[in-house]
């Protein structure tokens, strides 16, 4: 099994910074794709911002520039540095790997986070 573990989300006033850290936890061989979404009350899941084993970006609209994607695979770890923060980031933000494979062979084509929370104010 496989379980990513996120966490750095919470209250930051508008202009702030706040660092998001994901780790997948497991028996882990590999894993291509790790990003982030975020959810916003009301609003469809939307991409914020994926990095691939190779180290290649992908951000969501307008966002690149203030968000800044990180990842160690050593540590199968993923982040996400978020400045100049603006009420409208506020979301439940969940980690998302792509193609996960276990040690022992086995392959998830897909894993999600729980979400945490970040909460801009204005």
């Amino acid at each position: 099994q496989v379980q990513l573990v996120e966490s750095g989300g919470g209250l930051v006033q508008a202009g702030g910074s706040l660092r998001l850290t994901c780790a997948a936890a497991g028996s882990i061989h590999s894993i291509n794709g790790m990003g982030w979404y975020r959810q916003a009350p009301g609003k469809q899941r939307e991409l914020v911002a994926g990095i691939t084993d190779g180290g290649s970006t992908v951000y969501g609209d307008s966002l690149k520039g203030r968000f800044v994607i990180s990842r160690d695979n050593g540590k199968n770890t993923v982040n996400l540095q978020m400045d100049s923060l603006k009420p409208e980031d506020t979301a439940v933000y969940y980690c998302n790997a792509v193609r996960v494979t276990m040690g022992d062979g086995t392959t998830y084509p897909e894993v999600w986070g729980q979400g945490t929370l970040v909460t801009v104010s204005s």
